[in-house]
């Protein structure tokens, strides 16, 4: 019996050099198949990648997520965002964040206040006014200052590594004339490996999520929901120099709470515990034992044939 179409999940796709025509091959397949949207992670001038997927795509919603607000010129960003909302037919959600500070040494930039430097953006985003239209803004989230701001100046919020036994919480931050639209989209980003050996599936999160317990905002974010002692273990190791020792923090109840891993029943079943949850749009991040996007994809296709 196949999944009907309102219940499949968005997915992330990333151009990889050298094969960016084929992930437009692949952004066709993922129309085709009906899944909600495809999501485009900061790698690679996700930018120049959504105006690719605007002119190859013809239903399929996509958004960047997110674009750093600080890698160019908010003019400049405007008149992208313009010309692939106008290309597109209207299917582009901006998708924008501050990023982190190995992002931010990477650019060379000083940043402000994160709340203060989103809400300057999307006033001087919403300014220019002789470009044609302007796609809607959607705000990369986490902690509920930022929903909350999320729900007064934005069209959408996307959490990315949530916590699903923290999203009631995470949600009420929401103001409730925001919950109650349905055009308000509210999504999140789940790192998702599919396969039957869960031990390896665990391996690869492990491996992937180590680089975001790096990052001070998504432990702060991770003590809120309830993982105070996992997060101050990893403190204390990167502060002693045991960074090899960061994954094994991530312990299984984290892990079970933050992505999806194992079977594909498992998976469907999810999906739908972060419906049942609040999140809208689950967009899936498909990740493989290979470490190659395309095996990743291909599995994700299989669970909701």
């Amino acid at each position: 019996m196949g999944v009907a179409v309102s219940n499949l999940p968005a997915l992330n796709l990333i151009a990889e050099p050298g094969h960016r025509r084929a992930t437009l091959d692949l952004a066709r397949e993922i129309e085709r198949r009906g899944f909600a949207g495809i999501s485009v992670s900061s790698s690679y001038a996700n930018m120049a990648q959504c105006t690719g997927l605007g002119l190859a795509t013809d239903r399929i919603t996509f958004a960047t997520a997110i674009a750093p607000i600080y890698a160019q010129t908010v003019e400049e960003f405007a008149q992208v965002a313009a010309y692939t909302h106008e290309v597109s037919g209207g299917r582009f959600q901006f998708g924008i964040g501050v990023a982190h500070g190995p992002s931010h040494v990477r650019m060379g930039v000083t940043v402000g206040k994160p709340l203060g430097d989103i809400r300057a953006f999307v006033a001087k985003y919403r300014s220019f006014d002789n470009i044609g239209g302007l796609p809607p803004i959607i705000l990369a989230t986490l902690r509920r200052r930022m929903i909350a701001l999320a729900g007064e100046i934005a069209d959408g919020m996307i959490f990315s590594g949530a916590s699903l036994s923290h999203m009631a919480e995470s949600l009420a931050a929401l103001p409730p004339a925001r919950r109650a639209d349905p055009d308000f989209f509210i999504g999140n980003r789940i790192r998702t490996c599919i396969s039957d050996d869960i031990a390896e599936a665990k391996a690869v999160l492990r491996r992937t999520m180590t680089h975001y317990a790096f990052l001070p905002y998504y432990r702060n974010y991770w003590k809120e929901a309830g993982y105070a002692e996992e997060m101050s273990a990893i403190e204390s190791a990167i502060a002693d120099g045991r960074t090899d020792d960061v994954p094994r923090y991530l312990t299984d109840r984290w892990l079970a709470d933050v992505t999806l891993f194992g079977p594909p029943a498992r998976i469907r079943e999810g999906v739908a515990a972060w419906r049942e949850a609040g999140i809208r749009t689950p967009v899936l991040v498909p990740l493989s034992a290979d470490g190659n996007q395309l095996t990743a994809l291909r599995q994700a296709f299989a669970v909701f044939e």
